[in-house]
């Protein structure tokens, strides 16, 4: 190997780390667990891993969504990337950011227990190590800025879903209180819902219609209906 042309060259070690958020009880939540390992043994962390020879990126994060949750083909994307030479006390780690959308109910919860992880609503985090929470808050802005152009919703509530049941999870994601008026003109825009005729009558006798999320090659406006 000493001829090799990259021989001179110094090694790095890289790591993906997942931001996992997912939707409960009217909170957006994010994935931690207890590190396992010095240095920051069992302190919060993002759940992550070393990329393995055999890895793309994708497939790392992927490995590492599924080890933690059993959950595979859901949605995940590429974040930004962390190179700092001083990041990690160990040794010089880049680590690539995904995040990840998954529905909290169909989590595999013994994997979850396995790994030490529990779900923490955004605005109540605990101390992160390293650079995790820049991490986290560059993956939420990135998730409110993909929310603000696209329909985020069966990817956290599943189908179908009832107009206020978006609206809520909208104002988590952004946590903030929206206008519902100007919420059903955006959802509207978006031309991405089909209604299925049907309503939720739980939360009232009138009910609330129930939609869920078209085909792409059906995209084009169809009127969200006011629930009012």
């Amino acid at each position: 190997m000493e001829n090799h042309p990259y021989s001179h060259f110094e090694k790095h070690l890289v790591a993906v780390d997942c931001v996992i958020f997912g939707y409960e009880e009217g909170e957006l939540k994010v994935l931690l667990a207890h590190r396992s390992f010095e240095p920051a043994l069992g302190r919060w962390s993002l759940l992550g891993g070393f990329v393995r020879q055999d890895e793309t990126l994708g497939d790392a994060a992927r490995r590492v969504l599924k080890k933690t949750t059993g959950l595979e083909n859901v949605f995940q994307e590429q974040v930004y990337t962390f190179s700092k030479p001083d990041r990690d006390p160990a040794g010089r780690v880049i680590s690539v950011t995904y995040f990840a959308l998954i529905r909290i109910d169909q989590q595999n919860h013994e994997r979850v227990l396995q790994y030490k992880a529990k779900w923490w609503p955004i605005g109540k985090l605990p101390r992160l190590i390293f650079d995790h929470r820049e991490m986290l808050d560059i993956a939420l802005t990135r998730l409110q800025k993909k929310a603000d152009t696209e329909l985020i919703g069966p990817q956290l509530l599943g189908e179908p879903f009832t107009l206020t049941g978006l609206k809520k999870l909208y104002e988590a994601i952004f946590q903030q209180k929206l206008d519902a008026g100007n919420f059903r003109k955006k959802i509207n825009g978006f031309g991405m819902l089909r209604s299925t005729g049907e309503k939720d009558k739980s939360g009232s006798k009138k009910g609330a219609f129930l939609y869920v999320l078209k085909p792409k090659t059906g995209w084009a406006k169809e009127e969200v209906k006011s629930e009012k």
